[in-house]
């Protein structure tokens, strides 16, 4: 049986799309099954549409409380009878009833060598920013677990990337995101075969 895959996302969805081309190559045994984003506008919402994918605009916005957008969420990924959820720039904290659902089963890729870097308001460019400044040699990628915490759950890979003297928050961002989407794809494949095993598995 294929695994199926649910993907939150709030931007443009570059990782999306490489993880979407990694299911077409093969590299990656997986199908997205679902494509869930908290921006209406949000390109990712198109890709998935033209490429036949079911997809769901979920924010605060549209429901009276969080409770009851995280109990949305829940139903929209179990519909989809997803295997794992991965986050691929989703910038809001999960619910607790999918985290529950779902525990040990929640994968997020963050910029940064975690801990380092990581945390409320670390996403996009502000943290190549924050790594630049800090004079930092190095900087990379981290797949993780999600939790009730922003980038505290468990790692499962990591991949450096160099700091150059000259760089910009924009040009590191730019290969940090190659090496993106490269681990992304390659550490949930590991999960599938089982070289990565993930808690309660």
């Amino acid at each position: 049986m294929m695994t199926r895959l649910a993907i939150l996302v709030s931007g443009r969805g570059s990782n999306l799309r490489a993880i979407m081309r990694a299911c077409s190559e093969g590299t990656l045994r997986a199908e997205v099954a679902l494509v869930i984003s908290n921006n209406a506008d949000s390109m990712a919402l198109e890709t998935a549409r033209t490429a036949g994918i079911n997809t769901a605009h979920l924010s605060r916005q549209q429901f009276s409380d969080e409770a009851e957008l995280d109990q949305a969420m829940l139903h929209a990924i179990e519909e989809a009878n997803v295997n794992y959820v991965l986050l691929a720039g989703f910038m809001k904290k999960i619910g607790p009833r999918v985290l529950a659902a779902y525990k040990g089963r929640i994968i997020n890729i963050h910029p940064s060598l975690l801990p380092s870097f990581g945390g409320k308001g670390m996403f996009g460019l502000n943290v190549h920013k924050a790594v630049i400044k800090a004079g930092e040699t190095q900087t990379g990628v981290t797949i993780h677990l999600v939790d009730e915490e922003y980038d505290q759950g468990q790692i499962l890979a990591q991949r450096t990337v160099e700091v150059k003297t000259d760089d910009t928050p924009e040009s590191l961002a730019a290969r940090v995101l190659i090496e993106e989407h490269q681990i992304f794809a390659e550490t949930i494949q590991k999960i599938i075969d089982g070289s990565i095993i993930l808690p309660g598995q």
